[in-house]
């Protein structure tokens, strides 16, 4: 009988190996590869426009700052300057009140004389008896023309008649305006007449008082006594208008500085999340160039055309520098930090104080120093020699420069300040050396206003570089 058993295979069953991809699909992964990098990198081109919009964002943030904290020390100096006007101002009203009592005094006075000698003048009536060579009818003439008493008239005068004939006739000149001719009253008559007036008018001023009633003096005293109360009531409140308006002041920077931090804090998020957006784009950028170097690696070339474009999908990416102000995340130490526009809890730098701002008077050397350097010195005549004239423009322009180069931002609102200690004398003794040169190249060398202006030009000079010394050291 026959064995009809089967034979049977020993060891483990083979798996069949994965496809190959077809030329084709192999062509269109790689162009897919390749297409994919050229896109990131048609993307990361735009990264250096988005730095450059962001520095020039930090850089009009750090400006607006800059004219926030400039408008804040210019209100500061307004105010304080404001203040000491106020305070000289109500000073110098209340020293001058005393003066203004004994004023105010002498006019009243001087009203209740002319008051008192009006009234006597309008009481001494014009008679015959007084005056001599004027009658009754001359008395009634005068009445007709409004002159009754010693007020009614003021001075004589010669004239023209009033009918154009004959000649010089005398005119009396109201009080209340015009004149009158009376016939019968000439130069014999209007003698007494005047001396009559004067006589009454030196009655009138002696019986007029000399002093203020009691009852006058108090009341002028409790006007001066109510401006002394009012003007020390407003001295004393100028301290606390003008902390008011720095508090106002205060208030307003502290408000545009929140906006300007939350505009600031907005921008840099914004920029912070494009920025990682490019990082991202920068390592997907760097994963795909890997698989295209593993397509190639595995696959190997697949054409002249396509060789080119993987030649160039395969090129490094660029590795733009960070532009100064902007923080980049690959180099944070490297960047220079962003401009901080938060507004710090705890402040250490006290507060803009406003200080004395240069004087205008500096002008004055400024102006004659420039036309020195202009149309020099001593040298009218034209016989100086050509160094001697050089010379002293040069030093005059180059001193020129030193003093706009010191006052003008000592003139600004933000950098107010006195000009620094010696510039004074050594200002002065820079011009006393400009006109002891021009005595000595015009005159005789050993005249002595030449010399003495040099030596006081050298005590000038050598004191102004000692305070300047002193300064430095002290600083």
């Amino acid at each position: 009988m026959t064995d009809s058993t089967t034979t049977r295979q020993s060891g483990p069953t083979p798996v069949p190996l994965a496809a190959t991809p077809s030329p084709t699909e192999v062509r269109a992964e790689r162009r897919r590869l390749i297409e994919s990098i050229r896109a990131l990198r048609r993307l990361l081109d735009k990264r250096r426009s988005f730095e450059l919009a962001d520095q020039r964002r930090l850089n009009r943030e750090a400006r607006d700052l800059n004219r926030a904290e400039a408008a804040y020390g210019k209100k500061l100096q307004r105010i304080h300057e404001r203040q000491v006007r106020r305070g000289t101002s109500l000073t110098r009203e209340l020293n001058g009140l005393d003066g203004k009592r004994e004023s105010q005094e002498k006019r009243a006075l001087a009203v209740l004389r002319r008051e008192s000698i009006e009234r006597t003048l309008n009481s001494t009536y014009l008679t015959s008896s007084q005056v001599n060579g004027i009658g009754n009818g001359l008395i009634r003439d005068l009445a007709a023309q409004g002159i009754r008493t010693a007020a009614d008239f003021r001075h004589v005068s010669w004239g023209k008649a009033p009918n154009g004939k004959g000649g010089e006739v005398l005119y009396i000149h109201r009080t209340k305006g015009g004149k009158v001719h009376i016939n019968g009253i000439g130069e014999h008559r209007g003698r007494p007449l005047m001396a009559w007036r004067d006589s009454s008018v030196a009655r009138a001023e002696a019986r007029a008082p000399r002093e203020l009633p009691p009852d006058e003096r108090h009341r002028i005293a409790e006007i001066i006594e109510a401006e002394r109360k009012r003007l020390q009531q407003e001295l004393a409140e100028a301290p606390r208008t003008a902390e008011a308006a720095r508090a106002e002041a205060v208030q307003v920077h502290t408000e545009a500085l929140d906006r300007l931090a939350a505009a600031h804090r907005e921008a840099s998020d914004r920029a912070a999340e494009r920025r990682v957006e490019f990082d991202a784009m920068a390592e997907q950028l760097l994963g795909l160039q890997a698989q295209l170097s593993t397509h190639i690696h595995q696959y190997g070339d697949i054409g002249r055309r396509v060789r080119r474009a993987q030649t160039r999908a395969l090129r490094p990416v660029p590795e733009a520098p960070p532009l100064p102000g902007i923080p980049s995340p690959r180099t944070p130490t490297d960047a220079a930090a962003p401009v901080s526009l938060t507004k710090p809890l705890n402040r250490t730098a006290p507060l803009p104080v406003p200080g004395v701002r240069a004087s205008l008077g500096w002008l004055v050397p400024i102006i004659f120093l420039g036309l020195t350097a202009i149309l020099g010195v001593g040298e009218s005549d034209a016989t100086a020699p050509v160094w001697f004239r050089v010379g002293t423009r040069l030093m005059a322009f180059v001193i020129t420069a030193e003093l706009l180069r010191l006052w003008v931002p000592r003139r600004r609102w933000h950098t107010a300040g006195p000009m620094p200690s010696g510039i004074g004398p050594l200002t002065t003794g820079a011009f006393f050396a400009l006109v002891a040169a021009s005595m000595l190249a015009d005159s005789d060398p050993n005249d002595g206003a030449g010399w003495a202006a040099s030596v006081v030009s050298l005590v000038l000079l050598v004191l102004g570089m000692t305070l300047r010394m002193r300064k430095r050291t002290e600083g």
